[in-house]
């Protein structure tokens, strides 16, 4: 199979359809469009015309990078395409991170091996604790 790649091609109506397939929360169209509008890289590979894999990075464009939406179409896994989409954001790290720029990520369990793989580390680990996160829940605010 030949894929096509393009870069900063990603929509809102590509990104929530992907998502969809594997069953990964649903944002607002119009919240996707902001995130998209405001991340620093996409990809989209397809299949001749259909969107079968996408992946961003978001974060300041020099120390802080965070890789998201690393997505591939249930139908087309197994098919190198995860490889494909790290391949591009490597290349676009390369070109925009400065030595020792923190590039962080948050996997699914069944996909740790995939990142280590990429060189990503899992935590704890020797000299880092756990990775933490913090999901907005505006009623939380109000409180």
């Amino acid at each position: 199979m030949r894929f096509l790649c393009k870069d900063n091609a990603l929509t809102a109506s590509i990104y929530i359809d992907l998502r969809r397939k594997v069953n990964f929360k649903e944002y607002r169209k119009e919240d996707v469009e902001t995130a998209i509008a405001n991340s620093l890289y996409s990809v989209v590979v397809f299949d001749d015309k259909r969107p079968i894999g996408i992946a961003r990075i978001v974060g300041d464009g020099r120390i802080a990078f965070f890789i998201k939406d690393v997505v591939v179409d249930p139908a087309y896994q197994k098919n190198r395409i995860g490889n494909l989409l790290m391949q591009k954001l490597q290349e676009y790290l390369a070109g925009a991170a400065c030595e020792g720029a923190y590039i962080g990520l948050m996997s699914t369990p069944n996909c740790v091996p995939f990142y280590k793989k990429h060189g990503f580390l899992e935590r704890p680990c020797d000299g880092m604790g756990p990775g933490m996160v913090k999901f907005y829940d505006p009623c939380e605010v109000r409180k």
